[in-house]
């Protein structure tokens, strides 16, 4: 049986940038100890499985270390993916069934949104000691949501040159840490960068998650409910953000730049006990 898999990077227009997540497409559920095992193979941030489900797809995330709840760059990716086959009509939605419930993308004239829930960060009054070691800047505000921390420094120069402590961060009790300030550059809203050793991943090129957090900081901060982010990793990638009540919408767009099968071999026992 062929399982087709594919590597695509999302977030960006050009191949080699942006942030690469693997997709594989499953006709019926697999053992979490195999997509375990094939994220490990794949050893990008993240991989993405789908299922087909209800008219959808059942959705689901593995870093080489874990599973994880919510992934933003791995569900664009994903709807790429289904689009390019010709799985589903360029105007017509899709539903990804996931842990962190239904998640809808759309094609909006060549940018894919999806619809993410908010995840808005309250301000931490003592944070960890082994936070505020690992990243030598001073902050000016440090948050955590259900997920990450979100830590505010004073300008793009800091947020681009910063060199956390990694040793220190793999003991802060959060799947990651972001860490943002305002943009520099007038076409662009906020900056940022967000690292994840607990989860195998010690910076992550491109997080749409993130996004979800970083949205609705800064819509508050600066008034507005549409905005847009760079973030300034070695490959970079602009997610566009707008923050509706208790919902965000990413955008973003996507390349693929590799496509084929798992080897027989390597598919085998994928199947559920």
């Amino acid at each position: 049986m062929n399982i087709p898999m594919y590597i695509v990077d999302a977030f960006t227009d050009r191949p080699f940038a942006g942030n690469p997540a693997a997709v594989c497409l499953l006709p019926q559920p697999a053992r979490d100890e195999w997509m375990q095992r094939v994220a490990a193979e794949m050893n990008l941030s993240e991989t993405a499985f789908l299922v087909p489900h209800e008219g959808g797809y059942r959705l689901r995330w593995f870093t080489p270390k874990a599973e994880v709840d919510l992934c933003g760059h791995a569900t664009l990716a994903s709807a790429h993916v289904l689009w390019e086959r010709g799985e589903h009509r360029r105007d017509e939605a899709i539903a990804f069934f996931t842990n962190s419930g239904v998640l809808m993308a759309i094609n909006n004239d060549g940018w894919i949104r999806l619809d993410f829930p908010n995840e808005t960060p309250v301000r931490v009054e003592s944070p960890p000691a082994a936070l505020v070691g690992a990243l030598p800047a001073e902050p000016l505000f440090i948050g955590r949501n259900r997920f990450d921390y979100l830590v505010e420094i004073g300008s793009e120069q800091e947020v681009r040159r910063l060199t956390p402590d990694f040793r220190l961060l793999q003991e802060v009790d959060a799947r990651g840490i972001i860490v943002t300030s305002r943009s520099a550059a007038e076409e662009v809203d906020f900056v940022s960068r967000a690292f994840f050793p607990a989860l195998g991943v010690p910076e992550d090129p491109v997080t749409g998650s993130a996004h979800c957090c970083l949205g609705p900081y800064w819509a508050d901060k600066l008034g507005k409910t549409t905005l847009v982010g760079y973030q300034a990793s070695a490959r970079g990638g602009i997610v566009r953000v707008m923050v509706a009540g208790e919902r965000v919408q990413l955008e973003g767009k996507a390349v693929t730049v590799l496509k084929g099968d798992l080897a027989a071999e390597a598919a085998f026992g994928w199947q559920t006990l």
